[in-house]
């Protein structure tokens, strides 16, 4: 049952309005979490602004889907994890990558591993993560930027996770092929 009103562009508040067309030009659709957020002009702008500020980090596609899936797999959104599965796709990102997330199964590739324990040390711990955390991720070849990263791409999902657990978003028709739940 959704418990938060799924706004419209007709229904939304008025500040909210402008986000919204933003939302719908650039997905062709708006999203139901955009709706949902809509609520609260300001956190849609947030939501959105972080988005498009994690996605100019420093991390390429498959790393930015590492990051954003495991926090999605940790904090069992129904919804953000069939939506990441179809944005790597779009991204093109190697289906072993999105299916291993999914699954909580070891990457193949060790640095990208590295990534995601890192940035379920952080979720999991609340940020206070070890010397021994960092130094193995430092040592897999990232640095001190990318955990500031880890941290912006974070603070997205909180909204979008928590936001969906709330609201019972339901999954976007064009995700629901990729429906998920935790095992």
């Amino acid at each position: 049952m959704t418990t938060l009103k799924i706004h419209n562009i007709e229904s939304a508040p008025a500040d909210a309005k402008p986000l919204l067309e933003n939302s719908q030009k650039a997905y062709g659709m708006i999203p139901g979490l955009h709706g949902v957020l809509a609520g609260s002009p300001q956190i849609l702008q947030a939501y959105q602004t972080l988005h498009e500020l994690f996605t100019q980090s420093s991390f390429n596609e498959e790393e930015l889907t590492v990051v954003w899936q495991a926090i999605n797999v940790e904090h069992s959104c129904h919804y953000c994890v069939p939506a990441h599965t179809g944005i790597a796709k779009m991204m093109k990102v190697d289906e072993n990558i999105t299916e291993a997330l999914r699954n909580e199964t070891p990457l193949e590739s060790s640095k990208l591993e590295a990534l995601r324990t890192m940035t379920l040390a952080i979720v999991k711990n609340r940020g206070n993560v070890t010397q021994a955390d960092l130094d193995a991720f430092y040592a897999a070849g990232y640095q001190e930027k990318h955990v500031l990263d880890i941290i912006l791409g974070l603070s997205q999902k909180t909204i979008s996770n928590y936001t969906n657990h709330i609201a019972n978003t339901p999954v976007d028709v064009a995700f629901e092929k990729f429906a998920w739940s935790k095992k």
